[in-house]
Order: structure tokens, then sequence, then C-alpha cells
């Protein structure tokens, strides 16, 4: 069962820059990802925006996989900062695992 906690979004966010709220989950970025990560970012942002720490946790492999080549950005038609967002991420893991 998933727990949701509303504050997990705020937890994760590192700069005004992250907007994960503002996706739509179209799938562009899905699509045009050269890593072919089935899951970055519209599934993993949902889950931050929806309080589900521990289906983000799960993703923690799919995060650190991504090159942040923009290219998914660049053609995100809701203008989502997807690469800042998997920084803002990438920086709650490692506070996670090196609790700072």
């Amino acid at each position: 069962m998933a727990v949701a906690r509303p504050t997990f979004i705020d937890e994760v966010r590192q700069s005004e820059q992250f907007n994960a709220a503002a996706c739509m989950n179209c799938g562009v970025c899905t699509a045009i990802c050269p890593m072919g990560l089935e899951h970055l970012p519209r599934e993993i942002f949902r889950y931050v925006v929806l309080g589900m720490e521990e289906e983000v946790l799960k993703e923690q492999e799919t995060v650190f996989s991504c090159l942040l080549c923009k290219l998914c950005e660049e053609n995100c038609p809701a203008g989502v900062h997807i690469t800042e967002n998997v920084r803002s991420l990438r920086h709650y893991f490692d506070r996670k695992a090196f609790r700072i």
C-alpha cells in the first residue's frame, strides 16, 4: 500500500525552478529519451507531486541514469524544467543516503 505525504514535494524541491507539478503526463519526454528510460520523468514527477516517497525511492537508479542532456526539456510542451527536477531528486537521494 502506498502512503502519501503531502510535504514530500517540499523535501525534494531544491530551487524555484522545480516544477514537477507542471508535467501534463503527455509522454514526450519518455518517447524522446536517448536512454530509453521508461519511467523518467513523467511517472517519477507524478509520484513526487502525489507525495509517494516509497515509489520515488524505487526509481533511484533511473534518476541517476539520466544523462541530463535536456533533449526532453527542449521538447516538453508544458515547459517543465526536467533537468533541474532530476537534479533536485538526485540531491534528495544524496541527503537521504548521507543524512545531510
